[in-house]
């Protein structure tokens, strides 16, 4: 049975900083639609901003689900598995907003939260602000033991062949039209 905290405590914060890795479930409203679970990382690309913010740096990816949904209905859940020591899950549970790579204080505002990135600068597509509401874990036995090898580099190597080949404006015209659509055809960077 998942245990409920009133808040992110200490303890949770501690422990979510040894992850490697998070996953980000969300999905349009309704009875139709996809419903979306995307891995994400590193983990200093999300920081806990207080016991009932979090937030966390978006890159460039295959798709925009999660943007398209949050900006539908603003719902989402963050969810930590432990792959190495204890079992244990943490979910955050909680409404999302969207700030775009192409507004005016999004540098700021990344800054501000210390968000990293393994990739280019021109590969950040948003920053996902969540007021959580909700705060679990459980037990994670079924979560198998897992060694941490590393960060891949693939993205960063894609993403500079993309700005290299299609210069920084074309770069961003290509986010923009590979991600304006969820696959449900909702409005992710339109």
């Amino acid at each position: 049975m998942a245990k409920v905290f009133e808040e992110i405590t200490e303890q949770i914060r501690d422990w979510v900083g040894r992850q490697p890795m998070f996953f980000v479930g969300s999905a349009p409203s309704g009875d139709d639609g996809l419903v979306n679970v995307s891995p994400k990382g590193p983990i200093g690309s999300l920081k806990i901003l207080d016991g009932h913010t979090v937030a966390y740096l978006d890159i460039s990816g295959s798709g925009a689900e999660t943007i398209a949904h949050v900006r539908q209905n603003g719902r989402i859940v963050v969810m930590f598995c432990a792959f190495e020591g204890p079992p244990r899950i943490v979910r955050f549970h909680g409404r999302a907003t969207v700030m775009r790579w192409d507004e005016p204080d999004f540098g700021e505002r990344a800054e501000q939260c210390g968000l990293e990135h393994l990739t280019i600068d021109a590969a950040r597509r948003a920053i996902v602000t969540i007021d959580v509401t909700r705060v679990s874990d459980s037990c994670g036995y079924g979560v198998p033991l897992m060694t941490f090898q590393g960060q891949r580099e693939h993205h960063a190597l894609h993403s500079a062949k993309r700005l290299r080949t299609l210069g920084e404006e074309g770069y961003q015209d290509y986010k923009r039209s590979k991600n304006a659509l969820s696959l449900d055809g909702l409005p992710a960077l339109d």
